[in-house]
């Protein structure tokens, strides 16, 4: 999209509102969902676009307007900025725009589908109901679609209920726009006050709540990060949250304070907050945890340790390319067609995706499979064969590996089988256990080099300087290879890192690169790997709580010396 397509076409499209709740996308509404899945453009914060963007459709237009508009808009200025989000990154001023308003007006040109997405809900926003007018004005329809406020997603995270059995009374204030009026009014109740404001304001906005009358010992816990892994929580009261936050060292920001939600009163549950602070107490809350898959591979283990809290991030350590001679693998497949083979076996979704790709390139699709049994060393490699249209005969009922595999896969037998050949797609450096195993049980195995690994290039050199400094909490190793080509592409990961191996093999490798290995998986699946990790930092963190120590992230820790692997 160029950046005078803003202003091309006489029609009026559509707007619509969306709040975007106070953080976590996972709050996102599905009418929201559905909103961002059909825009054309996004006008919002850069903070507000990181919580949608991932719900938007490919090639949707980015619009930012947290810039201020009382200046002229200049090149390298800080001018409101238009970008195309279609893996190029493509960025350029918009002309002529003067605020939001006129932002939102200019990108609904045209008859496009518009997402004015704020933080919040739009019905709190200051200045979303002077967009609506403009669209009134304009003639462009819109619609709202409400999001969760922050004034009261934020104390749910925090653990703090604003209710109480005898139903307390709730005022909401915004210190930033508040009279005097308002602070007295809310001095003179004795319900619950909810106080939106900035880490750099909240011990003046306490001061004005205990000049309007309320005692200095009236509990009082302030949020910043509200509803994402950055939160954190203070407990405290009107008279001493100034002196809470100087001994927690939190110190005063030059872009005027990060916002944060404080909720103060007797019955607000500020006591309560060490057995209600769901969010904070995940085991591995916080945690930025390094796991060496590509996005594609990782997306379920991602979205598992992000249900404990965590910050994946994930750093490909090899690549897939096609095999040298690829004749080999041409002839397996046609035999397919042929009916030389009465299984298939698919060792891995990069399997599932080399034979996908063969058979596009002939025209072939899934019915190609017609008569063919096929199996599946586990659930990923399932759901990719199911994405595919084929629905795998065979996958492993206890351990998801090609030992797995090998203890339910069903002798040949000459009276039920018509074909004794298997065709096994892999890697080109896979081990022969399924091979050799499949024999044994009289199968004539097609063992095809269906793709090849090599090392990943390496990654930016902010993350190699994290792994190498201490950035990382911990790295799950899920292979002896992921250990060698991260080693290789990015250096050794800090002492203080905490290293997860999939199994022993995996764990001695580790043991020989000079890593200490600290968790081990039960048994060789990533997802007892993750949760392996995660009781490892329940236990971490109830230890440090029975020690009426501050609960840490390793990464927070810095001793003098480096860390020894084990010798036991």
């Amino acid at each position: 999209m160029s950046p005078t397509a803003l202003s091309a076409g006489p029609e009026h499209g559509h707007v619509t509102f969306l709040g975007a709740g106070p953080g976590d996308p996972g709050l996102l509404t599905l009418r929201a969902v559905e909103a961002l899945a059909n825009a054309d453009v996004l006008v919002a914060e850069h903070e507000v676009l990181d919580v949608v963007r991932q719900h938007a459709r490919q090639g949707v237009s980015e619009v930012h307007t947290d810039t201020d508009p009382s200046q002229d808009p200049a090149p390298g200025t800080g001018a409101p900025q238009l970008t195309v989000v279609d893996g190029t990154s493509t960025t350029a001023p918009v002309p002529a725009v003067r605020d939001a308003a006129h932002l939102v007006m200019e990108a609904a040109r045209g008859g496009r589908r518009v997402v004015r997405a704020v933080s919040g809900d739009p019905g709190l926003d200051t200045y979303a109901a002077e967009e609506m007018l403009a669209c009134v004005a304009a003639g462009v329809p819109f619609e709202v679609v409400p999001g969760i406020a922050s004034a009261v997603g934020v104390p749910a995270y925090a653990g703090v209920p604003l209710r109480d059995a005898q139903g307390a009374d709730v005022r909401f204030v915004d210190a930033r726009t508040a009279s005097d009026r308002c602070w007295t009014e809310v001095g003179a109740s004795d319900g619950t006050v909810v106080v939106s404001t900035t880490l750099d304001s909240v011990a003046a906005a306490a001061g004005e709540l205990v000049s309007a009358g309320r005692k200095p010992d009236t509990p009082m816990t302030v949020t910043v990060g509200g509803t994402t892994t950055r939160q954190r929580t203070w407990t405290a009261t009107l008279g001493t949250i100034a002196q809470t936050l100087k001994q927690a060292k939190v110190l005063p920001s030059p872009d005027g304070g990060r916002p944060v939600i404080a909720v103060v009163g007797e019955r607000s549950a500020a006591a309560q907050r060490d057995q209600l602070a769901w969010f904070e107490s995940k085991p591995l809350f916080g945690w930025k945890v390094l796991v060496p898959r590509t996005k594609e591979q990782a997306a379920s283990l991602s979205d598992q340790l992000r249900s404990y809290g965590a910050v994946p991030h994930e750093v490909p350590t090899i690549a897939v390319e096609p095999p040298r001679t690829p004749q080999q693998m041409e002839r397996a497949v046609k035999g397919l067609v042929t009916g030389r083979y009465e299984w298939i076996a698919f060792t891995s979704v990069n399997a599932v995706k080399a034979v996908r790709e063969k058979f596009e390139e002939y025209g072939l699709d899934a019915r190609a499979f017609a008569g063919i049994k096929v199996a599946a060393v586990g659930e990923q490699t399932a759901k990719a064969l199911i994405a595919f249209g084929v629905k795998p005969d065979l996958v492993p009922s206890g351990e998801q590996s090609a030992a797995g595999l090998l203890e339910d896969w069903p002798p040949y037998d000459p009276v039920f089988d018509p074909i004794d050949r298997v065709f096994l797609p892999r890697a080109d450096i896979a081990t022969e256990t399924l091979v050799a195993g499949l024999i044994e049980l009289g199968w004539e195995v097609d063992d095809v080099t269906a793709y090849r690994t090599v090392r990943a290039s390496p990654p930016p050199a902010e993350t190699r300087e994290a792994i190498k400094g201490g950035g990382f909490d911990a790295v799950l190793f899920t292979s002896s290879s992921t250990v060698r080509n991260l080693v290789g592409i990015a250096g050794k990961p800090h002492n203080v890192t905490v290293i997860a191996c999939i199994g022993p093999a995996t764990a001695k490798t580790a043991e020989e690169h000079g890593l200490r290995v600290d968790v081990m998986a039960p048994e060789p699946s990533v997802h007892k790997l993750a949760e392996a990790l995660a009781d490892f930092g329940a236990k971490r963190r109830a230890a440090a709580l029975e020690a009426g120590d501050p609960v840490t992230r390793p990464s927070e820790r810095r001793p003098g010396a480096r860390r020894r692997r084990s010798t036991t």
